[in-house]
């Protein structure tokens, strides 16, 4: 399985990068391959390209703010849900995941 993921918080700084990592620490754990795209006041880092996006199984957008070019994930099942979730809630949202993706 392959999921692209968005975080991202209004200043962009710390709960963004600690989601990415989350995601990234969770993905490995359950054995899914996972690229993190953070946006912040900075821009984005680790763009998730068209490539990804064809290639990916399920999308999870975790922010609490509008997320750029957030159309690209259309079509996708995805799990739209607070930058916090992954950090606190990360086996509650993996498995909110796999029932969307089945």
């Amino acid at each position: 399985m392959y999921i692209v993921c968005v975080a991202a918080c209004p200043t962009g700084v710390a709960h963004t990068f600690m989601a990415a990592e989350a995601l990234e620490i969770k993905g490995k754990e359950l054995g899914i391959e996972i690229k993190v795209e953070t946006q912040g006041s900075m821009g984005a880092d680790n763009i998730i390209s068209m490539t990804d996006i064809e290639r990916a199984d399920a999308a999870i957008l975790a922010a609490d703010v509008a997320i750029n070019d957030v159309e690209r994930f259309s079509g996708l099942p995805k799990i739209e849900c607070s930058v916090a979730d992954p950090i606190k809630h990360g086996d509650a949202l993996f498995a909110a995941l796999k029932q969307e993706v089945l």
